[in-house]
């Protein structure tokens, strides 16, 4: 019995703090740097870390929704649809490689794959999407603004982490 309600306490536990992240998320969302590109991915990097990969992939994904909402879907909502996605597949590889090879690996991997390798996956989607600014002018004007935000969203998420794991142990 103790252990039902033990898995219990603790689902609503993590669901609290899903739900916490996920309005940090909405705050987040409104401090843009350029477009549909904000600090919304902070929590979901955290919560991949604090809470796993896949609590990570929600809140990562709910927290672009967010973003995207409160800019009007600049990219159109196929294209934002897609982006929600990539930051939840992100957000959990993120959470996964920590686990397996650690901090610089994983915040490497997610920076570039967030930064240099979303964008150049938006070009031809920007493209089939029918977007009006579109393919390499596309990529040229986002890679560096959305690798910065890339770079301080991740480098947020570990400091966070580590700094609530030194203060908890």
């Amino acid at each position: 019995m103790k252990t039902t309600e033990n898995s219990y306490s603790n689902n609503i536990i993590r669901l609290t703090y899903c739900g916490m992240l996920i309005g940090l998320s909405a705050v987040g969302a409104m401090i843009k740097v350029s477009g549909s590109i904000a600090f919304d991915s902070m929590p979901g990097f955290f919560a991949a870390l604090f809470l796993g990969p896949v609590q990570g992939a929600i809140v990562a994904a709910l927290g672009h929704l967010l973003t995207a909402a409160t800019s009007g879907f600049p990219m159109t909502l196929p294209m934002h649809i897609f982006l929600i996605i990539e930051m939840g597949l992100i957000a959990y590889l993120f959470g996964v490689i920590y686990k397996k090879r650690g901090a610089i690996v994983s915040s490497v991997v997610a920076i570039v794959l967030n930064g240099p390798v979303g964008t150049l996956i938006a070009v031809p989607l920007s493209i089939i999407f029918g977007l009006p600014f579109n393919g390499w002018p596309l990529f040229s004007t986002l890679i560096v603004p959305l690798t910065l935000a890339s770079v301080a969203n991740v480098f947020l998420a570990m400091l966070v982490f580590k700094a609530l794991n030194k203060r908890m142990n």
